[in-house]
């Protein structure tokens, strides 16, 4: 089937959107229903943690991927496989053994959604010229973290509203916001087979999984090649080190009780910070950090993003010692991490897409150093559990910690080399993965 060329503003959105939103459903979106239906903060980081895993392994089929169909193929075939598996998430939240269930299906999302996000990537960089790869890099960004805003937002808000005035249980008001998601799945897969276009293809299809084992080793091996590749790879693990302690833990700080330490929100309330506030200042803050980067380069300016990031983590540390009641302070504070973490990470996609993809397999190299970073939250997601236990339970002792964490990526963003100048990159059409 030939889709006609369409303008980007067709389906760069729709695409960003269709990649934030499954993966903030299992990375954090899940650690809210297990808490709404009583699962323990220690199991929830840990079951959690591990569905990034995903994310960690997908370099190791992502040139694979290109030996038999196109990446538009993978990228809705993935969507209507979230889709389905988001659904059945929803029809098991009702029965007894609904922890492994859920976590099983979720699973499922995970990989659909790392893949998905491989090719969709590949769409983005094989079919966009580096010009206009910069005019669109703010609004893929905005897009994607809308994604994320909206399941851990609105839906998180709205099964509060469901709870609060309706009456319902969390097992309904879960099952109805999950089947929702669902539902907009299908709904990305049926447009984007509108819109979507193909993707350059790569020397690799049609020439069968040998050609494409092949590859993969290829690939593997000239990631490795690469000048001072361990030192870039140190950066781009540590640069959310102390983001991902807060990523998880914090949802659960916010809806803890206050007699357990947590600041004692209910969903609604969590939904409208995350949501509406998160959403304007997160999107504030990547727009700032693009028009900043644009203005000074990366490598000028990589330091002062790692430091925007980091520094805001003292937020939710202030808050686990003051406590405040104030719904309307709670969400400023919060804001300010947001706004950070919005514009700090602008420096993290870039230094990944400039510094360590170019080259003849940039889509495999790209979702390689995606790999690392999605590492970072698998492993401080798995950690945070056990550091939960060492410091009793206490919110206050364990964000000091992650001011503590949040020390190593100031320090090697400082460090941080830059061996490709981003002016001397390729006008155009970027290679495909596998392309020689």
């Amino acid at each position: 089937m030939t889709t006609p060329s369409r303008h980007p503003l067709a389906w760069v959105p729709s695409l960003y959107l269709a990649m934030g939103l499954p993966n903030v459903m299992v990375g954090v979106v899940a650690a809210i229903i297990y808490k709404n239906l009583g699962v323990s903060n220690e199991d929830i980081a840990l079951y959690t943690s591990q569905m990034y895993l995903p994310w960690v392994l997908k370099p190791l089929w992502a040139p694979l991927l290109e030996v038999g169909r196109s990446k538009r193929f993978w990228v809705i075939s993935m969507e209507f496989t979230m889709a389905a598996a988001l659904g059945l998430v929803a029809l098991c939240l009702p029965l007894d053994g609904f922890f492994k269930l859920s976590l099983a299906f979720f699973w499922i999302v995970g990989f659909a959604s790392a893949t998905q996000d491989t090719c969709a990537d590949g769409v983005f960089m094989t079919t966009v010229s580096k010009t206009d790869q910069a005019r669109y890099s703010g609004l893929q960004g905005m897009c994607w973290n809308l994604g994320a805003v909206i399941a851990s937002g609105l839906l998180v808000s709205l099964t509060g509203h469901l709870h609060n005035q309706l009456g319902m249980s969390w097992v309904q008001c879960w099952v109805i916001v999950v089947a929702l998601a669902a539902a907009a799945m299908a709904l990305f897969g049926v447009y984007h087979l509108r819109v979507l276009p193909p993707g350059s293809p790569s020397t690799l299809q049609g020439q069968g999984l040998a050609a494409g084992f092949k590859a993969t080793a290829e690939a593997w091996i000239t990631f490795f090649q690469k000048p001072q590749i361990w030192m870039m790879l140190a950066v781009i693990f540590f640069y959310r080190f102390g983001e991902g302690f807060i990523e998880k833990f914090g949802p659960l700080f916010l809806l803890d009780t206050r007699e357990a330490g947590g600041l004692g929100l209910d969903n609604e309330s969590l939904g409208h910070i995350n949501g509406t506030v998160g959403t304007l200042t997160f999107i504030a803050g990547a727009f700032l950090g693009g028009f900043f980067v644009a203005k000074r380069t990366l490598p000028r300016t990589f330091f002062t993003l790692a430091l925007v990031l980091n520094i805001p983590h003292l937020t939710y540390f202030y808050l686990a010692q003051s406590m405040p009641v104030d719904a309307t302070t709670i969400a400023v504070v919060v804001a300010l991490e947001k706004f950070g973490f919005g514009m700090g990470s602008v420096g993290h996609m870039l230094y990944m897409m400039q510094q360590i993809a170019p080259g003849p397999f940039r889509m495999a190299h790209y979702a390689m150093a995606t790999g690392v970073m999605a590492l970072t939250k698998w492993g401080t997601g798995s950690v945070s559990g056990l550091l939960w236990n060492h410091v009793n339970h206490q919110y206050v002792s364990f964000f000091g910690w992650v001011l503590v964490f949040s020390i190593p990526p100031v320090l090697l963003a400082w460090l941080a080399p830059f061996p490709h100048d981003p002016a001397d990159q390729p006008e155009g059409h970027e290679a495909a993965v596998g392309a020689h």
